[in-house]
């Protein structure tokens, strides 16, 4: 069954490749490390749209959401290998950014995107820049960086002062129990979830997600990689930093977040201005959360963005 899956995926991304752009389906991809599930939704004449989610150690499924633009242009997502549908190794050598970076390449080879438009969501924007600053921008007609992360010092920094901001109360618990290491406490991951319901999950969810079934996240790949908390940076992206080369991207970039969004619109404008030419769009009454909360907004500040990056590539 395992080889008749291999044939049936090979010719379909054989088939994929010759004609320009993927057909819609879904299957297995082999990356460093094992394989990647991916699913590809639309036949639109547009070009492809592949996504990168958040985490790390997070599924695509929250991508869903932006299949609805499968009439345009062929919409890709796939569950980062760790996650998801896609395998489980037990290799922690595994989660660093380059093989992220290596894997995205892989996929991109093997589903035949000559150009494409490239998008990522939190961790999903520090894969996308990472990827566009070591392998170049060839090919890849624009980049869109969805509250991304581009510098761990600057997540920690904006937490630190949204968190300054909360009721004392919670600032004292937390910092208690941080100081005491006992954060996996009730206590402590109350007061962690009044700081995600302000900047994650702000605002009333409009749209589900959907393919999230029997697809868990990764608690071990966040932790190992990010920490125990949006706010507490422990793991290998610690010193995570791309702010100095962010002028290297020389091709059209939307920067995207939510108002109260932990990745603080005043932080996105200091990074539009190191990057030429991009443009920052900030939604209204939502968080970090903005595509569910505020779906049909983001999906069209979403489209008629690529849809100039194709223009002008014309």
């Amino acid at each position: 069954m395992k080889k008749l899956l291999c044939v049936f995926l090979l010719t379909g991304l054989a088939h994929a490749a010759s004609a320009g752009s993927p057909a819609p389906g879904q299957g297995f991809i082999d990356v460093p490390g094992g394989p990647v599930w991916y699913k590809v939704t639309g036949n639109g004449t547009g070009l492809p749209l592949l996504t990168l989610h958040g985490g790390p150690g997070g599924t695509s499924c929250g991508n869903s959401l932006l299949e609805a633009l499968g009439d345009e242009r062929p919409v890709i997502r796939y569950d980062q290998l760790g996650s998801g549908r896609s395998g489980r190794p037990d290799d922690l050598s595994l989660w660093e950014v380059d093989r992220f970076v290596e894997a995205l390449h892989t996929i991109r080879l093997e589903l035949g995107l000559e150009q494409f438009h490239l998008y990522g969501h939190s961790w999903g924007g520090a894969l996308a820049a990472a990827y566009v600053l070591e392998k170049g921008t060839g090919g890849i007609v624009s980049v869109t960086l969805s509250s991304p992360l581009l510098s761990t010092a600057d997540w920690i920094e904006d937490a630190n002062l949204l968190r300054s901001r909360m009721p004392e109360d919670i600032q004292l618990t937390l910092t208690k129990h941080e100081e005491a290491g006992t954060i996996d406490s009730e206590e402590y991951q109350a007061a962690s979830r009044e700081f995600y319901a302000r900047h994650v999950s702000y605002g009333e969810r409009q749209e589900d997600a959907t393919g999230c079934d029997d697809v868990p996240r990764s608690s071990l790949i966040y932790n190992y990689m990010w920490g125990p908390t949006e706010f507490r940076a422990t793991g290998n992206l610690v010193d995570f930093d791309v702010t100095g080369r962010l002028h290297e991207i020389d091709v059209p970039v939307l920067l995207l977040a939510g108002e109260f969004d932990e990745a603080r619109p005043e932080r996105m404008a200091e990074y539009q201005k190191l990057i030429p030419g991009s443009k920052l769009v900030i939604i209204q009454d939502v968080a970090h959360a903005s595509l569910s909360r505020k779906p049909k907004e983001y999906r069209a500040t979403l489209e008629v963005f690529l849809d100039a990056a194709e223009a002008r590539r014309n």
